[in-house]
């Protein structure tokens, strides 16, 4: 859709409302090369063309010297009975093999290919979804348009550029589902290496169109009309250029009336993040959370800090554990939250993403209401449920986190495996249910999530985190350890502070493994106390 016509009517395009769609890495990872195969057979298709042309040429140049000859001395040519054999001949089989051999499709292999994994390659929402996850990573990280255009992410440089049209296109994603905010952004990014001299395909009258709008849209009117008029002064005839205009002089002059000030020309700042307010959402501690990301206002201080120990984990004299007892460390004291280390090896992490790669799926959450589970655009990645039959390892698993825990298994949930690639997230949530949703997990019938066993099976680059709004806590990936943190006090009663979210990965793969265990068979493991917070 394109900007608005204010000038004669007002009015809004309905949007598409795509949800973001994470692919996991595993799958990034094969569109990569299904990319290089395609290639690959690009090539394979050139290189016919090229063959088949120098056949054509070839018989070009060959003919081109005989009918220079014949057509000297028709008569001459003929008298000798060679040529005229040899004319008849031509034109009976040589010029149908070269119309077989011009009308041969050298492209018939490449198409076919091209056919076989279109059906793998990704849709409209994806490519949406991969859009709004570098804007997520934008806010999350602070981030200006810039620094991702020019590949100057945190820790990382590289030559992952993104040009004139790439913005342009980011900058239309946002535009179409009404977030002009980042809109904004991206079409003064894309406005920006148009002014440096960079190519494009898209023309400088379509970024101003879509820019002044949005910035009209951010309530930005004094910016709004010099950016349409830099548009009229390109395009006097543009459609919607000079009502736009018009209507936005008016409205400001109007403005300035009722507030008796006089006109100030727009800041000669260009436009940059922070230059306008990103809109509120549904998510209240959002600024807390992304903070958290960040890496900023962690509530860790030295008194909390000496209150944290280390120690052996032997599962209470757990015969499988009394010979090598698992490494233990406090991440938090109070809710207390405690990090294992060396809970799963390099060949089981392995053998875990070989079972779960074919089955990743969107992952989804248990809707509160009914139970069931469903996808939400607040968790983005993808994920995969295994269980002890599958394999061994997962077995294996299994037992060694009832071994730690001193909490039976027998009615956990399988094993979820997720896969959050660049820009994947879990914003904050409970794993448990709270009192107004009593059915979330009716349909299994063990009762509510009385812990959280996280597995890490990578490490991650940059983002990624697991933070903890309520008190301030940031736990990062580290491959082959697991965090613990009970859901419920031993009153059955949820600990509202351990609400969490899975930070975007900003550079890099992240692989978690979850086990969620619930209230059934813990009687005698984890007996109930007596007051509420116990």
């Amino acid at each position: 859709s394109k900007p608005h016509s204010l000038w004669l009517k007002m009015y809004f395009y309905p949007s598409s409302n795509l949800l973001p769609v994470s692919l996991s890495a595993g799958q990034m990872t094969d569109l990569i090369y299904t990319e290089k195969e395609l290639v690959q057979s690009l090539r394979e298709y050139i290189k016919a063309e090229e063959s088949k042309l120098a056949a054509v040429k070839s018989w070009a140049n060959k003919l081109d010297d005989l009918t220079r000859v014949s057509t000297s001395d028709p008569e001459g040519y003929l008298g000798h009975p060679v040529n005229a054999y040899k004319l008849m001949k031509r034109l009976n089989t040589e010029w149908t093999e070269l119309e077989s051999l011009v009308l041969q499709n050298p492209s018939d292999g490449f198409i076919s290919n091209m056919s076989t994994h279109r059906q793998y390659f990704p849709d409209e929402e994806d490519a949406t979804g991969a859009a709004k996850a570098l804007m997520r990573l934008q806010d999350t990280y602070q981030l200006d348009s810039e620094a991702f255009a020019r590949g100057k992410l945190p820790g990382v440089h590289s030559d992952a550029l993104l040009s004139v049209d790439d913005c342009y296109d980011m900058g239309k994603t946002a535009y179409n589902e009404a977030d002009y905010y980042h809109a904004v952004l991206w079409m003064q990014q894309a406005l920006k290496q148009l002014d440096a001299g960079e190519e494009a395909v898209v023309s400088k009258a379509d970024i101003l169109d879509y820019l002044s709008y949005s910035v009209y849209q951010m309530g930005d009117l004094p910016r709004a009309i010099e950016l349409t008029r830099r548009l009229v002064a390109i395009d006097s005839s543009h459609q919607r250029a000079g009502g736009n205009l018009r209507y936005f002089e008016k409205l400001l002059f109007k403005q300035l009336n009722e507030m008796n000030q006089a006109y100030e020309p727009p800041s000669e700042e260009p436009i940059q993040l922070g230059t306008y307010s990103r809109p509120k959402d549904h998510l209240p501690e959002r600024e807390t959370y992304e903070a958290l990301c960040r890496g900023e206002g962690l509530k860790m201080n030295e008194a909390r800090r000496r209150r944290l120990f280390c120690r052996y984990q032997d599962g209470q004299m757990n015969p499988r554990l009394l010979l090598k007892p698992i490494k233990e460390e406090d991440e938090w004291d109070s809710p207390h939250i405690v990090r294992y280390m060396n809970i799963l090896s390099d060949e089981e992490i392995g053998k875990i993403k070989e079972l779960a790669k074919p089955r990743l799926a969107r992952a989804t959450v248990r809707d509160p209401k009914t139970g069931v589970l469903t996808t939400a655009n607040y968790r983005v990645s993808k994920s995969a449920w295994l269980e002890a039959e599958d394999d061994p390892v997962i077995a294996r698993v299994n037992q060694r986190i009832e071994d730690i825990t001193g909490l039976t298994v027998d009615t956990a949930e399988l094993l979820q495996v997720a896969n959050y690639g660049v820009g994947g997230q879990y914003e904050p949530h409970y794993d448990f249910s709270r009192k107004d949703e009593p059915d979330a997990f009716k349909r299994l019938g063990t009762g509510n999530r009385v812990a959280t066993f996280l597995n890490y099976m990578s490490d991650v680059e940059a983002g990624g985190a697991t933070v903890f709004p309520d008190f301030g806590a940031a736990i990062w990936p580290r491959k082959g350890t697991a965090v613990f943190w009970y859901n419920l006090f031993k009153s059955g009663e949820g600990d509202y502070r351990t609400r969490h979210a899975a930070c975007p990965v900003l550079v890099g793969s992240k692989w978690v493994s979850n086990k969620w265990i619930h209230e059934r068979g813990q009687e005698f493991r984890r007996p109930c106390g007596l007051t509420e917070v116990d």
